[in-house]
């Protein structure tokens, strides 16, 4: 009998430890000459960590936390949508892979506006013609070339994640609860994010087919993925509701190695992301836009330090709506649009005394509520290679469909292009011509991975989910370094502020200051308090190589050390 209870036990905790319930949210590091890794969960900051210490670089722990993150964080982590890296290598090289979701070839310029011209926007968002042609997973073997280890080590342990299972979190299980009703909308067949009870904290969730499919593309590489089984049970799901993707689709998709974007901010050298992200060519309007009026002699969310980066956020924007979408299929006026002479003409209507009017920027149109949800990882490894990576499905769970039989989300990108010039999307976001759709075209994204090198070495790694709140996010965290000489924590844990033109509306996160928002009520500014702007992850090093790694306070972010 006491041979039984033993055994007993010793199942219990073998399967306790095995099913990884044991982790620890970090939030703040400092520490020299080691590789660390921040992203919005403990259990992917750890897979990369564990493998930059089996000798991978920042490249392979990068890899390694997406594939965890589409285990571990559903809602946005994901084998099923895109993204962008951005990175910059100990010898200097800097590159960019883009692995943005695509239109599939029967995709057309109306095919979300019905007989009346009327745009349905539940199409664009949910169910299955909301998805795009997938890229996360070309875009992993893209990054190969720069990694040490080989994808069959990277990607383990998310398999492990995956098939044993792990305890959710608070957060977790009230994002699963809330979306009950639209994953058994959207899915015919059983899915793990769905049981009888409401998932609590503690809760287990074990993905089983998500797990062979992770072990399909150890072992075949991205075909195992873009053809074969998995390509046919994403097609096969396609054919159950309205979706156009095809196997042609899927065997055809290609990533984009662009040349970085660039840029001087007060003797720091900004690299970021190029079109089809708006994101890069955002930060360099407001960054470059502010600086006309020397931001370092304001405090950070004073009223007049408020008011020149709203003002700058506004023109920006404005711009993103006319010009911007895939440079493979419109004329890139990125050097134009960034240009010294084309900032300071948009700046001379900028006042102190009151809010400049968005209809002196562009046609006001009737904006709905925003719903936003990306994910972002931070990362250097011991020798200073560096990657900024934001990765996405769009809205929360994407799509809402789960790939039967394969177990992973898919994304509701579609809603990224303008499908109907003028009418905005899920963000707000409104656009126009140049991000209309288009067979095999990327649609418009606001993701902005960003680093920042001084002296030629990184500086800061930063980015932050949150749609069209990334950009601003980022510009705010630069400032608040640069500008502002703050630390990584308060930059990234501070208030913060967004506006993007349309709505004529500058949102502020609850705790903003009271004083600044009556005196920017003052100045004809509408203000709208809402609970949270992004989640943003960052690294600082300074000259003497000290690392202060941050994961923000708003979610579940982790920071993990090699």
């Amino acid at each position: 009998m006491k041979n039984l209870l033993f055994a007993a036990v010793f199942l219990s905790t073998n399967l306790y430890w095995s099913q990884y319930t044991d982790f620890n949210i970090v939030k703040e590091v400092k520490v020299k000459n080691k590789g660390v890794i921040v992203s919005a969960h403990p259990l992917a900051s750890e897979a990369g960590a564990k493998i930059m210490k089996l000798g991978g670089n920042a490249y392979d722990a990068v890899i390694a936390t997406q594939y965890a993150l589409a285990v571990v964080y559903p809602q946005a982590g994901n084998i099923g949508g895109g993204g962008f890296l951005v990175g910059v290598k100990n010898n200097g090289e800097k590159f960019t892979i883009d692995y943005r979701e695509t239109a599939p070839r029967n995709a057309s310029r109306d095919m979300y506006v019905d007989k009346t011209g009327k745009a349905n926007t539940d199409l664009s968002q949910n169910g299955r013609l909301a998805v795009g042609i997938p890229g996360s997973i070309a875009g992993f073997f893209a990054t190969l070339k720069y990694c040490n280890l080989p994808m069959e080590k990277i990607i383990q342990p998310a398999i492990d994640l995956a098939e044993k299972g792990f305890a959710i979190t608070e957060k977790e299980a009230d994002m699963l609860n809330t979306h009950k009703v639209n994953f058994q909308k959207h899915n015919q067949s059983p899915i793990p994010f769905v049981k009888d009870t409401p998932w609590k904290a503690g809760d287990i969730l074990v993905q089983k087919e998500l797990a062979e499919t992770l072990k399909l593309i150890q072992k075949e590489g991205a075909k195992g993925f873009y053809k074969g089984k998995t390509a046919a049970l994403i097609v096969a799901e396609m054919k159950r509701g309205n979706g156009i993707i095809t196997s042609e689709d899927l065997k055809n998709y290609k990533v984009a190695q662009r040349k970085a974007l660039e840029f001087d901010y007060k003797g720091n050298n900004v690299v970021s992301m190029p079109l089809p992200s708006s994101g890069g060519v955002l930060l360099a309007q407001m960054l470059r836009m502010a600086s006309f009026e020397n931001l370092e002699k304001y405090q950070l969310n004073s009223t007049p330090a408020v008011q020149i980066m709203v003002e700058a956020e506004r023109r920006a924007y404005a711009d993103r709506a006319e010009y911007m979408g895939d440079p493979d299929f419109i004329e890139d006026k990125t050097s134009y649009l960034i240009s010294d002479d084309y900032l300071k003409k948009r700046w001379k209507s900028f006042s102190f005394s009151k809010a400049t009017p968005s209809s002196e920027v562009g046609k006001i149109i009737k904006q709905p509520k925003e719903s936003t949800q990306t994910t972002h990882i931070s990362v250097i490894d011991k020798d200073g290679n560096a990657a900024s990576v934001t990765t996405t499905l769009n809205g929360y769970y994407g799509s809402k469909v789960v790939v039967s039989g394969a177990g992973f989300f898919l994304n509701n990108e579609m809603d990224d292009f303008s499908i109907k010039p003028g009418v905005p999307n899920m963000f707000g976001a409104v656009g126009g011509e140049a991000n209309s759709i288009q067979p095999n075209k990327r649609m418009l994204s606001s993701m902005t991975p960003t680093i920042l090198l001084k002296n030629g070495r990184p500086f800061m790694v930063v980015g932050t989910p949150g749609g069209t709140t990334i950009p601003t996010s980022v510009y705010q965290s630069i400032v608040d370094v640069v500008d502002f000489k703050l630390n990584a924590n308060i930059s990234v844990n501070a208030p913060k502020f967004h506006h993007q033109w349309l709505p004529e509306t500058v949102s502020v996160e609850n705790n903003f200051p009271e004083s600044t928002i009556s005196e920017l009520k003052a100045k004809n500014y509408v203000i709208e308090k809402v609970k949270q702007i992004g989640k943003t992850e960052m690294i600082v090093i300074d000259e003497n190589g000290n690392i202060h790694a941050v994961a923000d306070g708003r979610g579940d972010d982790s920071v993990a050390t090699e």
